[in-house]
């Protein structure tokens, strides 16, 4: 059992499901339990997994939408769909989403609201909160962080991380760990920290066999 906040992706897109799941799995803290491409595979993934926190509801499925589904999953849920209409969006609201992310998006955006919502959780962890506490972690969760509390330019090994992308090509996380010398898990992580902080992005490299490649390049100005 791992002390990562557990995420249900819910997407009947793999493609979008798989980018989504790079994400989470990017962001440190976060790890993917399960993805379903409809409601019914949604239910039955939480019945599965009990330990799952959050999750990423597409509001479109074949055989429903998420927002209903919403008020009945025994967690947090973020929609993360294409639908624009207003009504749409006080329904999930009304339902009980803790957030509303309009397709497309960046990934730093995702990331900014899952970084977010750990400190939301990690703020509301106690017996009793202050109404600071509350209005901080409400504003955590609205509008995301980008690891806040962290130092502007982020740590040494963050600053020479970037100092690889001044050039402007994309890197792989395989490419970072050689060029600095650190492990590649603990390249992974850092670069997760800087596309929470907005200073990376992440794209998915898709190759003929296998599963697909996190690349990582500088915000496009």
């Amino acid at each position: 059992m791992t002390d990562d906040l557990g995420v249900l992706i819910v997407d009947d897109d793999f493609r979008v499901a798989a980018l989504h799941s790079a994400i989470v799995d990017a962001v440190r803290g976060f790890s993917v339990r399960a993805r379903a491409g409809s409601i019914g595979a949604a239910r039955q993934a939480i019945a599965e997994h009990p330990d799952i926190d959050l999750a990423l509801l597409d509001v479109y499925l074949p055989d429903g939408s998420g927002i209903e589904l919403v008020a009945e999953l025994d967690c947090d849920c973020f929609i993360v769909g294409a639908e624009t209409d207003a009504s749409a969006v006080r329904s999930a609201m009304r339902a009980g989403a803790l957030a509303y992310l309009i397709k497309p998006f960046d990934d730093a955006d995702l990331a900014r609201r899952l970084a977010g919502y750990a400190q939301y959780r990690r703020m509301l962890a106690g017996e009793n909160v202050d109404q600071h506490a509350v209005d901080a972690a409400l504003s955590a969760l609205r509008f995301g962080t980008r690891a806040a509390d962290r130092a502007e330019g982020g740590s040494p090994t963050e600053q020479r991380i970037l100092a690889l992308f001044a050039e402007g090509a994309p890197l792989f996380a395989d490419d970072v760990s050689r060029e600095i010398g650190i492990a590649a898990p603990t390249a992974r992580r850092h670069l997760a920290n800087l596309v929470a902080a907005g200073r990376l992005t992440m794209s998915l490299q898709y190759g003929t066999t296998g599963r697909p490649r996190q690349e990582y390049r500088l915000p496009r100005a």
